[in-house]
């Protein structure tokens, strides 16, 4: 069982990936969707990965995240929060990030998969849970 366990383990980090190094603010702005239809945006005007930004500060969404068994917030300063939420089956991280707007008093939102090419829109039901649960 121990060689078994021991087989996996390199499977089930490389589910996890590693964190993009395009994640944060730039130019006022969270990083654009990739080609693949693995992420939603609301910086994004375009489908399959346009999303409204949530009516919400950071710290209503802090909270939020916080009662949510599968999320780690990692990075959390005034105007921007990340979050790495896990699948509980195979390990797969997806990033989250808040981006709030003080003047018009929303969150700019970006989910994105590390891995892989389709998510079957887990990200969207992932982002409109979050809002239904804070605004």
């Amino acid at each position: 069982m121990k060689k078994l366990l021991l087989s996996i383990l390199p499977f089930l980090h490389a589910c996890a990936g590693d964190t993009p190094e395009n994640l944060g603010v730039y130019d006022h702005k969270l990083a654009p969707c990739p080609n693949s239809p693995n992420c939603v945006s609301s910086f994004d005007t375009k489908a399959p990965h346009s999303i409204k930004p949530i009516k919400a500060d950071l710290e209503k969404i802090e909270k939020t995240l916080a009662s949510l068994n599968n999320a780690n917030i990692v990075n959390r300063s005034n105007n921007y929060m990340r979050a790495e939420f896990k699948s509980r089956l195979m390990g797969y991280v997806d990033d989250v990030e808040f981006l709030y707007d003080e003047i018009e008093n929303i969150s700019h939102v970006r989910s994105a998969s590390r891995v892989g090419y389709s998510d079957l829109g887990t990200n969207r039901r992932r982002v409109e849970k979050i809002r239904s649960l804070v605004e």
